[in-house]
C-alpha cells in the first residue's frame, strides 16, 4: 500500500521578502510615531514650564515696581527730614560744620603724605 502523498509547499522568497520590508517599514513608523509622540510630551512640558516663568516675571516685576516706589518714599528729602526730627538731630549751625580737606586725596593734607609716604618706601625697596 501506497502511503499518501503530502503536498509539499516551498517557501518563496518573494514573499518573506515582502514581509521582511512591511516589518521593517512598520518599524520606522512606530519609532516615527512615537518620536513624535515625545516630541509633543516635551512641548507641553516647556509650555508649562514658559507659562511658569512669565507668571514668577510678572510677579517680580510688580514686586520690583513696590520696592521702587517704597525706596523713592523712604529717600524723600521730606521724610529724611521728619525722621532725623524725631530722632533729635537739627540742621547743624554754621559753625559746626568743618570740611575735611586732609581727606581729600589732592596735593596737600592725610592722603597726599599717606601717598607720599608709600611712594618714598616703593623707591627705597626698588633701588635695594
Amino acid at each position: 500500500m501506497k502511503k499518501p502523498q503530502r503536498l509539499h509547499r516551498e517557501a518563496d522568497p518573494r514573499v518573506r521578502r515582502s514581509l521582511g520590508a512591511a516589518l521593517a517599514v512598520s518599524a520606522v513608523l512606530v519609532v516615527g510615531a512615537l518620536g513624535v509622540v515625545g516630541l509633543r510630551v516635551q512641548q507641553v512640558h516647556l509650555a508649562y514650564q514658559l507659562d511658569a516663568l512669565r507668571t514668577e516675571r510678572a510677579r517680580t516685576e510688580t514686586l520690583i515696581q513696590r520696592l521702587e516706589i517704597e525706596e523713592a518714599t523712604l529717600r524723600s528729602p521730606l521724610r529724611v527730614e521728619q525722621r532725623a526730627r524725631q530722632l533729635g538731630l537739627s540742621v547743624p549751625a554754621r559753625d559746626q560744620v568743618r570740611h575735611a580737606r586732609e581727606f581729600v586725596s589732592g596735593s596737600t593734607g592725610l592722603a597726599a603724605a599717606q601717598r607720599n609716604r608709600v611712594a618714598s618706601a616703593d623707591e627705597r625697596t626698588t633701588t635695594r
